[in-house]
């Protein structure tokens, strides 16, 4: 396959640079990724700048380019630009360092990357590894090759994607993988004001994790067992049961205005 990869980690992160190799035994790799961290950058695209694409080497090997933008922009750019005469199969975002669970997918560079190939009509893929210290790339990178391998990617429905977080081991220690969903692992945030140099208050946003979202197939709890956390996302984001009870609403209660 012809597979588009990016991250939110900037191009020079060890976890792209693990997963193109890993991914080049099989298939073409083309990386579009940051020229430097964008962690936590959502689905925000560059509207008011212009972007810049420089060609990156490590060990004098040609790795893909930088932009000076988010992971979407890098997605956008790659696909209708840069390799524009590429035809793709999929767009793989990662190795990200961490997990993206819960909450996290709201924020994170690293799902929107994927969430962006998915708009543009591609399967997607976004990868992380669990553990923000010491990552294991290798089980991360390895576990993707061999679901590619294994698995129609390509019976993905429209506008489709899949989250995959990666256990912190060993490829020999996987229990396995489970299809899981969204959790509601969230963080409750606080400001820690500062002071700089000239004694201008700051603030710091510091956190701890929520979770209290304990049933058997959140993608927290499986990972914490050591299974990969496979959980199938979408860009839109309606919530249909509450569609329906304002509906009836409006139906019931006269001079009701939505």
């Amino acid at each position: 396959m012809n597979i588009l990869v990016t991250n939110d980690d900037g191009i020079m992160a060890p976890g792209i640079f693990i997963l193109k190799k890993e991914l080049e035994k099989k298939h073409n790799v083309y990386v579009v990724a940051p020229d430097i961290e964008r962690s936590a950058t959502g689905h925000a695209i560059t509207i008011r700048n212009p972007l810049w694409a420089k060609k990156i080497f490590l060990n004098n090997e040609f790795l893909g380019y930088a932009v000076n933008g988010t992971p979407a922009d890098c997605v956008k750019l790659g696909l209708e630009a840069i390799y524009k005469d590429i035809n793709f199969d999929m767009v793989i975002s990662g190795i990200n360092k961490g997990p993206n669970l819960g909450t996290d997918l709201l924020y994170s560079g690293t799902v929107s990357g994927a969430l962006e190939g998915s708009l543009n009509g591609y399967p997607a893929i976004a990868v992380s590894s669990a553990n923000y210290q010491n990552p294991n790339y290798e089980t991360a990178a390895k576990f993707i090759l061999n679901f590619l391998e294994n698995n129609e990617i390509i019976d993905m429905p429209e506008f489709s994607a899949l989250n995959i977080n990666v256990p912190n081991v060993d490829y020999s220690e996987l229990k396995g993988s489970k299809i899981t969903r969204q959790s509601k692992r969230r963080y409750r945030d606080y400001f820690e004001p500062r002071k700089d140099p000239y004694g201008n208050t700051y603030y710091w946003m510091l956190g701890e994790i929520i979770e209290d979202d304990n049933e058997e197939d959140s993608d927290y709890f499986v990972l914490k067992e050591n299974y990969v956390s496979i959980t199938p996302i979408k860009s839109f984001l309606t919530d249909f049961e509450y569609m329906k009870k304002l509906k009836k609403f409006k139906e019931d209660k006269d001079g009701f205005k939505g």
